[in-house]
């Protein structure tokens, strides 16, 4: 009998770009698909960051390089996906908390917070497609989106407003561009210890909420989502689309 074979986790050859590369979830997204071959270009707007995580990247002998970039600046996107040779993988890991009461939330943070998380994700993702459509090879596109959204969570309407806005807009666009062979999925974390979320694990009532929401006996990693990306980027998920990746410590199961 045949065995079948298992599809390979592996990017060689492959060129990925990450959005928000510079620290925290998403430098360690851009580690990651890095040790599995792909070459990343990097995106942020903090240069020296920027520069610094790419530098942590080629040290270890992989293949990567920096663009400095805003992401909300629709145009500015558009010129720097037109110049990339292809793209195989887009990820999406910029984003932005400023957590208020709904009675106390200010029309500056509201439209701060949606310009991060869902119009400049929408814009960034539809810029990747057309790069990849323009390739004709296909490719992924994986936004990080939350667990909020999903549920709800104290003083995070709008944020979690805005990843309820990128769940339904990763479906639409995974039913517009499945016929190009392009997947769009999104990673669902909990709570991942970077400096964004510090405030929160700082705050002795918020971390206690955040323990007895999250079922297994600890918070959230960076590492805990590496291997997300590099399955969602990869082949082995060659058949998932318009899907959420949950990565919340079963915080959603109930």
């Amino acid at each position: 009998m045949k065995l079948p074979r298992t599809p390979s986790f592996r990017l060689d050859g492959r060129n990925a770009l990450v959005a928000g590369a510079s620290s925290g979830i998403g430098f360690g997204c851009a580690t990651a698909l890095a040790e599995a071959g792909a070459h990343v270009f990097c995106v942020a707007r903090n240069r020296v960051n920027l520069e610094a995580s790419v530098a942590a990247i080629i040290a270890k002998g992989h293949s990567a390089e920096a663009i400095e970039l805003d992401i909300t600046d629709v145009n500015a996107v558009a010129n720097i996906f037109t110049t990339l040779k292809s793209l195989d993988i887009y990820v999406n890991s910029a984003g932005l908390a400023r957590h208020s009461s709904s009675l106390d939330t200010t029309e500056l943070d509201f439209d701060a917070v949606t310009a991060v998380n869902w119009k400049a994700a929408h814009f960034s993702a539809r810029e990747a497609a057309r790069k990849m459509i323009e390739g004709g090879r296909g490719g992924s596109i994986i936004t990080m989106s939350s667990q909020m959204g999903h549920v709800g969570g104290i003083d995070r309407a709008v944020y979690a407003a805005s990843k309820h806005a990128v769940e339904g807009m990763t479906k639409a666009m995974a039913i517009e561009w499945g016929v190009h062979s392009i997947r769009v999925n999104t990673i669902c974390p909990t709570f991942i210890r970077t400096p964004l979320s510090e405030p929160s694990f700082a705050n002795p009532e918020r971390l206690a909420w955040i323990k007895s929401k999250i079922k297994l006996p600890r918070v959230g990693e960076v590492e805990d989502v590496m291997g997300a990306v590099v399955f969602l980027a990869s082949d082995a998920s060659a058949m998932i689309t318009g899907s959420a990746l949950m990565i919340d410590g079963g915080w959603t199961a109930d």
